[in-house]
């Protein structure tokens, strides 16, 4: 697959008011080019999007090679009108204006602007770019938005950045209780069998020893997440405290985005997202929507299960004046 770098010099106009929305997670990116109509063009699907292991630059390189496919495939010719990029990584202002550069550089759109990928998933769960999208995947991360474009949002850098929980800080969590739950330092609690049992061994000793030689790869630890809310709902007390700690995560980033944008006594939606949220796991959503219902009364819970590109190519026609039927034709497209 080749890669077009266009930095430096402009092709002649695509078709009026096109927007290249992009939607770049860790695991994969996808992107779209949409009529100022809400018609989508052209699409495509690449690999994740990760800056801080392999360099801006190369990240770009990747990215460009999944967008000069999709244009290719699509017969799209010439730069577009603005280029709404959702990206994972971009979680302070000084990446996004960072990334923005390197995206601008290439030459795709009359203009640019990069947003932290949360934010396409708040766009794809509301009418209107207000609310608040709290989504719990690998990691945690919350964003809030007002049509005036004032944001609230947070530096979601892990624990750094006061930021608890998400699938691989629960897999990490529930080893810690099992394993000193084994070894008698702390509490009882079944995760010490449901855990290692869920890669086929005896104890959790085994799959300590598994993970730290590599026999069990590291990526795989996310898989204890769900072990995790099982162990719970079979009742242990130990699995069903760090799920309600994660209730009580999620509804404080809500509650606190909310207030900054003075919509904490408004109806509101207060969108989750993520693998771990969008799993609806019955203990965990309850306790989310209890809490919250105390903190914000009016707020309304939805879990979003539209693709987050279409939040992007959203954000795009907000930014070009697109007119209400061109968002609702974008929307029918990704029902």
């Amino acid at each position: 697959m080749g890669v077009t770098d266009l930095s430096g010099r402009r092709p002649a106009a695509g078709p009026a008011g096109t927007v290249l929305a992009i939607d770049a997670g860790n695991s994969k990116t996808d992107v779209a080019f949409v009529g100022a109509d809400g018609m989508v063009l052209a699409s495509g699907r690449g690999p994740g999007f990760q800056p801080p292991k392999v360099g801006v630059r190369a990240a770009i390189d990747a990215l460009a090679a999944t967008v000069e496919e999709a244009r290719a495939t699509g017969g799209v010719t010439g730069d577009v009108e603005h280029v709404s990029a959702c990206l994972a990584n971009a979680d302070l202002p000084v990446e996004e204006r960072e990334l923005t550069a390197a995206l601008d550089g290439r030459g795709w759109g009359r203009t640019t602007r990069v947003r932290n990928d949360t934010f396409a998933i708040l766009r794809a769960g509301v009418d209107e770019p207000r609310g608040v999208a709290v989504v719990c995947g690998a990691g945690i991360n919350c964003v809030g938005m007002l049509p005036d474009g004032r944001t609230a949002r947070f530096p979601a850098l892990g624990k750094i950045s006061g930021d608890w929980g998400g699938g691989a800080g629960l897999a990490e969590e529930a080893l810690w209780y099992a394993a000193r739950a084994e070894d008698g330092r702390g509490e009882p609690t079944a995760l010490a069998a449901t855990l290692p049992a869920h890669f086929g061994l005896d104890t959790v000793y085994a799959l300590i020893e598994a993970l730290h030689l590599g026999e069990v790869a590291p990526a795989r630890k996310h898989e204890l997440a769900p072990v995790l809310f099982a162990t719970s709902a079979a009742g242990d007390s130990v699995a069903r405290s760090l799920v309600h700690r994660q209730a009580d995560e999620v509804v404080a980033m809500a509650a606190v985005a909310l207030d900054r944008l003075g919509l904490l006594d408004e109806e509101v939606p207060v969108l989750l997202g993520g693998s771990v949220l969008a799993a609806r796991h019955p203990e965990l959503d309850g306790r989310i929507r209890e809490l919250l219902a105390a903190r914000a009364p009016k707020a309304v819970v939805e879990v979003v299960t539209a693709a987050p590109v279409l939040g992007a190519a959203l954000l795009g026609l907000d930014h070009i004046g697109a007119p209400a039927g061109a968002r609702a034709a974008l929307r029918a497209h990704y029902a």
